[in-house]
C-alpha cells in the first residue's frame, strides 16, 4: 500500500546522511540526537524527518532532513552550525563519528514523491524502514523513476510495502561546502515503511517468491543499475517521525 494520507511538502531538498560510528557510540550519538538536535535543526528552517539504526551495521547512523529550497538549505544550516546549541553539543556528538561525508542530496522524483510530513513520536516503534540506494549510468534517473512509478511502485505496494517516497540526485552545487556531499552521482532511492520486523520479512519472502517482480519487475530495473541494489533495513529512534505511521495501521 502506499501511504498517501499523509501530507507531502511540496518540491523540497532532502538529505540522506549516513555516518560511520566508532565502536559503541551509536547509542551515545542518538540520545544526544532525539535530546538536543531535533527542534533547534527545526527552529533553523529544516524539517528533520527520520532518523535511524541500521539493522545490518552497528556502527552506522542514517537519517533524513529536508529543506524548501537550496538557499534556504544554506541558511538553515549556517543558523544551526553557527549557533549555541552545535557550539554546545557538536563537539560530543563528532567524537561518535569516523566520518559524516556519506551523504546524497536528492529531490523527489515525481510529484507527490517527497517524504511525508508525519507527528514525532516520543516513544519507540517497532516499525522497519527499508530503504533502496540505486546507482545509475549518467543522468539515469528520468528513465529509472518511470519506471519505477509505472511498474514497480504498484507492485510493491500490491506486495505489502507502505511506500513513502521516491527521490532522485538533487544537482545544484552545495550550498554549503562546509558539510560535504557526494557529488557527480546519479541515484534514485526509494523509501517504504513496515509495521513490524515480520510484517517487513513477510513482504521480503511475497517480493522473492512473487513471479511478476522477480521475472520482469526488478530485472527490468536492475538492467539499469550500474552497482548492485542496496538495501538498508532501518530501526526508528524514538524521536523518529518516519516510523510513526505504518505501526498504527493494520497491515
Amino acid at each position: 500500500m502506499t501511504i498517501a494520507a499523509a501530507p507531502t511538502p511540496p518540491e523540497e531538498i532532502i538529505e540522506l546522511r549516513r555516518y560511520r560510528l566508532r565502536p559503541g557510540q551509536r547509542e551515545t550519538l542518538i540520545d544526544l540526537f532525539d535530546a538536543e538536535f531535533i527542534v533547534p535543526q527545526e527552529a533553523a528552517g529544516m524539517r528533520v524527518i527520520g532518523q535511524f539504526r541500521d539493522l545490518d551495521d552497528s556502527e552506522s547512523f542514517t537519517w533524513f532532513r529536508g529543506f524548501p529550497t537550496m538557499d534556504a538549505r544554506r541558511q538553515a544550516l549556517a543558523d544551526f552550525y553557527g549557533g549555541p546549541v552545535w557550539q554546545q553539543h557538536g563537539p560530543a556528538a563528532n567524537v561518535t563519528m569516523v566520518n559524516s561525508d556519506n551523504v546524497l542530496l536528492l529531490r523527489p522524483a515525481y510529484l507527490g514523491g517527497g517524504l511525508p510530513c508525519l507527528p514525532r513520536r516520543s516513544a519507540d516503534s517497532p516499525a522497519v524502514i527499508e530503504v533502496a540506494v540505486a546507482s545509475l549510468a549518467p543522468g539515469g534517473e528520468t528513465d529509472f523513476a518511470a519506471a519505477f512509478r509505472a511498474e514497480a511502485a504498484p507492485r510493491l505496494a500490491a506486495l505489502g510495502a507502505g511506500l513513502l517516497g521516491a527521490l532522485v540526485t538533487e544537482r545544484s552545487p552545495n550550498s554549503f561546502p562546509r558539510l560535504p556531499v557526494r557529488e557527480g552521482e546519479s541515484t534514485f532511492v526509494w523509501v517504504a515503511e513496515f509495521a513490524t520486523s515480520a510484517a517487513y520479512d513477510a513482504h521480503r519472502a511475497r517480493r522473492t517468491a512473487d513471479p511478476l517482480w522477480r521475472d520482469t519487475i526488478f530485472p527490468a530495473l536492475d538492467r539499469r543499475l550500474w552497482r548492485p541494489l542496496e538495501i538498508l533495513r532501518l530501526s526508528p529512534t524514538r524521536g523518529s517521525a518516519l516510523g510513526s505511521y505504518a505501526s498504527a495501521i493494520q497491515r
